[in-house]
């Protein structure tokens, strides 16, 4: 007995890297799957293949499991419409899914292209958007239903060079607590998850230095997709009841990240002006000010 018998799911990117992780173990634990991923390169842009998808439904099907492929792209919501078709026509039902999909054109912000943010935002929030659209009134209709989409420390922490991926990302950590919230009382669920995986996308990264020379190692290493599969297809399951939640996955470790609240505030009665704010209200603050150290500075330690 799997933890997704009789289960439908949807994964996109579901061809490469954390995609096709999540995609074999879903079928693993009895979900019939739909595999989609466009089969293009690491920056998006091109053409594609219908090669990966299908060839990961052939590896489902090959261990005796139900797969089908798909190799639309996520940025089109008809597309996305056909994926949700493809599923109740193939299967009968949709009950998860799974989002991983996503390109990287990094470059620092001043330097970065209209072509690049627009590529960026329409994978990754507009994606996320047309996955969620198209099936949640299913979900809400059949008042069952699990999205797990993916955010990125790059944006719930910052990293360099990748203004585009954070500001997508974060979109995506406000949507999910948007369809959690408004689904609660329809039974679906949604929650993110920030993964630490070596992956073809993590591969594109310059290394620079000798320190990130061993973070890559360390990654490669410690660091797998696999392993970042397992929380995924958890939280589809209908055992589960959690929703509205920021996880990550770094190694055998299971991350539960806080969400925006109130850390500190100052009151003057008869009003501030910008010279007060500057010479009493800021001040006070900066000790509870979040500084700008980047992703390895907040998990300084080799993953578990």
């Amino acid at each position: 007995m799997g933890v997704l018998d009789g289960k439908v799911v949807l994964v996109t990117g579901g061809g490469n890297g954390i995609g096709r992780e999540c995609a074999l173990l879903a079928a693993r634990e009895g979900a019939r799957v739909v595999v989609n991923d466009l089969g293009g390169s690491v920056a998006g842009g091109d053409e594609g293949s219908a090669g990966p998808a299908q060839q990961v439904a052939d590896e489902i099907r090959a261990r005796g499991g139900e797969a089908v492929a798909n190799s639309d792209s996520v940025t089109s919501m008809a597309a996305v419409r056909g994926m949700v078709e493809q599923a109740m026509d193939s299967f009968g039902g949709l009950h998860a899914v799974i989002n991983p999909a996503g390109i990287l054109r990094d470059g620092m912000f001043h330097k970065m292209s209209e072509a690049d943010w627009d590529a960026v935002i329409e994978v990754h929030l507009r994606g996320a958007f047309n996955v969620a659209r198209a099936s949640v009134e299913h979900f809400r209709h059949q008042g069952e239903g699990a999205y797990v989409l993916f955010t990125s420390t790059s944006g719930l922490i910052g990293n360099i060079g990748q203004a585009n991926y954070a500001a997508a990302k974060l979109g995506v950590m406000g949507l999910s607590r948007i369809l959690a919230m408004e689904g609660a009382a329809k039974g679906v669920r949604s929650n993110i998850i920030a993964p630490f995986a070596w992956t073809r996308m993590i591969a594109t990264i310059p290394i620079k230095d000798e320190a990130s020379a061993q973070r890559v190692a360390r990654m490669q290493s410690a660091m797998r997709a696999d392993q970042v599969a397992q929380l995924a297809v958890a939280l589809c399951a209908p055992d589960s009841d959690v929703s509205g939640q920021i996880f990550a996955v770094r190694g055998n470790e299971v991350v539960l990240f806080d969400q925006p609240r109130p850390v500190r505030s100052v009151a003057r009665i008869e009003g501030w002006t910008p010279r007060t704010l500057l010479d009493q209200a800021l001040p006070s603050m900066r000790a509870s000010f979040t500084d700008l150290g980047a992703t390895a500075a907040v998990f300084p330690y080799d993953p578990i």
